[in-house]
């Protein structure tokens, strides 16, 4: 692949597109936002498995635009709560539910869970499509424990309930540096990198 391609990102999500382009550096790639073009079809999430959805949104968006496109879907698993709420992270409160609704709800359902038991891990799958080619796809996870309160102000998401033990701190309270070296996304997107240039 050469340097300075030009990907979409299918995602409208600002706080992701940020974050991808901290790491697309590496590559000498420019993510470009779905915001960017008009008329493009919303993709409907309807995969059982973070990879059937990242995989189903590059595909579709790379076909509809005729460009190389990275699809992601990423989520938090509980383990006490059976690995909820997985590919409905986003939605968990209902749909259109805002980041604390989201966490709020996680809390509520936490709330006699004692500590010990509250461990859990973002993950996320990357898919990148490229028209007429097979996708690449590569995962990464991050390990921590869900706080019992919120901390921190930055990231988005589940970020501010986020305990990571060896940090000290929340994933809301790492600036955006410190999440870029650690998080499930900067994991997922180290071993895409690693899968590209072996495919190279």
């Amino acid at each position: 692949m050469s340097e300075q391609r030009k990907v979409v990102l299918a995602t409208r999500n600002k706080g992701k597109v940020k974050e991808f382009n901290k790491l697309f550096a590496q590559l000498g790639w420019e993510g470009i936002s779905l915001d960017e073009f008009e008329g493009v079809p919303e993709v409907v999430e309807d995969g059982d498995t973070f990879e059937a959805n990242a995989v189903k949104k590059a595909r579709e968006i790379s076909t509809y635009l005729g460009m190389p496109a990275v699809g992601d879907d990423s989520g938090l698993e509980v383990d006490a709560l059976g690995g909820r709420p997985g590919v409905y992270s986003a939605r968990y409160a209902g749909e259109g539910a805002t980041d604390e609704a989201n966490w709020r709800k996680l809390l509520g359902e936490l709330a006699d869970v004692p500590a010990e038991k509250r461990t859990a891990r973002f993950r996320c799958v990357l898919a990148l499509v490229e028209p007429g080619r097979d996708p690449i796809i590569a995962a990464g996870f991050c390990e921590g424990v869900i706080a019992e309160e919120p901390r921190g102000t930055n990231g988005f998401g589940y970020d501010p309930v986020f305990y990571l033990p060896q940090q000290g701190k929340s994933m809301a309270e790492l600036s955006p540096e410190e999440k870029n070296q650690i998080s499930h996304r900067a994991m997922a997107m180290q071993n895409l990198l690693s899968a590209l240039k072996s495919n190279s």
